[in-house]
């Protein structure tokens, strides 16, 4: 870790590989490998993506995966994590990782927050606690990310104009902080753009925020409560602010359908807990639509998941035994349908990723909504 007194530069870097459009191709180059993109990172919070481990993840096409500092923050604590080499080697994945300050997950617990920080009770044994920007970029160099995220002051949507004027303008002092606290060199910090739906104001965040010079963008506060066309117009006006030679990043997006328009929006980068969570619950995802796993109609099913899907899940086991599996409350129903949902979202990605170096991104987009929308799996 750099002992200088000013903040480094760190050797994170995007390329870009192909384009249509506005819908770009690229490689984002990281201390632990380098991720083609637009890349899709499955969520893991506690250092662990839930159900599946590394080699799974791998085989599935992952190819960077997502912790969350506040959570590991807590427990098993950061300084537990450092000790015992840093997150790659405590959650036994050599790939890239991207951690995140926690700031959706601290203003989802209706903190106290003032200039300095937020105060918030701990979701584990309701103490008291206290994160400010530069707390929340300690934790992140000890666990040693490949790319960390400033604080940001989250909000749900609708909110008020005044709200979003104070939590933009806020994120954006926090950011300045956080920057100026960042010390690792062998990591990088991605600033976060705010602003609600208003376009004015995302323009205005997404401007301040490229004055960073940070190497890479979070947009965040999104899919938290606005319409499609609201997420649209803010995804736009913020992107045609953001250097074309960065990676952009859409904060908690995961649904096929809103990823797709991202991209061809000019995102790279996606995250969410969408396709594992799904599954837990039993929904699938294919590309002819989604559907329960738990419909009676399963029981004697002797066909996969998805009859074009190549996962280990689909080639092994029939819907019969996953259904029975999943309404018995069978741990290993988690894993194999999350293996699952993983392969089918990170195909689509690497599909999509080709559709545009081969400029058929259009054709694409519109094939996968034409299934997913008029062809429901749980019809077949």
């Amino acid at each position: 870790m750099s002992s200088t007194t000013e903040p480094v530069t760190a050797p994170v870097w995007w390329e870009k590989v192909g384009g249509y459009g506005a819908a770009r191709s690229g490689l984002l180059h990281t201390p632990h490998g380098t991720v083609p993109t637009p890349a899709f990172m499955p969520v893991g919070t506690r250092a662990s993506v839930r159900a599946v481990g590394p080699g799974e993840l791998r085989a599935v096409g992952t190819d960077i995966v997502l912790a969350n500092a506040f959570h590991l923050m807590l427990r098993p604590g950061d300084e537990v994590i450092a000790g015992l080499g840093g997150l790659h080697r405590f959650m036994g994945w050599d790939g890239p990782i991207l951690t995140d300050s926690g700031g959706f997950q601290v203003f989802s617990l209706s903190p106290k927050v003032d200039e300095r920080g937020a105060r918030f009770r701990s979701p584990y044994d309701g103490g008291w606690l206290h994160l400010t920007p530069e707390m929340a970029i300690g934790v992140q160099e000890r666990l040693g990310s490949d790319i960390a995220m400033v604080l940001d002051v989250c909000l749900a949507l609708p909110a008020s104009p005044p709200d979003v004027i104070r939590a933009m303008e806020r994120t954006l002092r926090w950011s300045e902080r956080a920057r100026g606290a960042h010390r690792r060199a062998d990591q990088a910090l991605f600033g976060i753009v705010q602003g609600g739906t208003d376009p004015v104001l995302r323009g205005a965040s997404a401007r301040a925020t490229v004055d960073l010079e940070v190497p890479g963008f979070g947009i965040g506060g999104l899919s938290v409560g606005e319409t499609p066309e609201e997420r649209r117009l803010a995804l736009e006006v913020t992107v045609a602010e953001l250097p074309v030679d960065k990676v952009r990043y859409v904060m908690g997006l995961g649904d096929p359908l809103g990823v797709l328009e991202a991209v061809a929006l000019g995102a790279d980068l996606f995250d969410c807990v969408w396709p594992t969570r799904l599954a837990r619950h039993g929904k699938i995802l294919t590309p002819d639509g989604d559907y329960h796993l738990k419909a009676a109609r399963f029981a004697t099913d002797a066909g996969p998941l998805h009859s074009e899907c190549g996962c280990s899940t689909c080639r092994v086991h029939s819907r019969a035994y996953l259904r029975h599996l999943h309404v018995t409350g069978e741990l290993l129903a988690h894993s194999l349908l999350t293996v699952h949902n993983l392969h089918y979202t990170l195909q689509l990605i690497a599909a999509t990723r080709l559709a545009i170096e081969e400029h058929r991104f259009d054709e694409h987009r519109a094939e996968v909504a034409a299934r997913r929308l008029s062809s429901p799996a749980s019809a077949e």
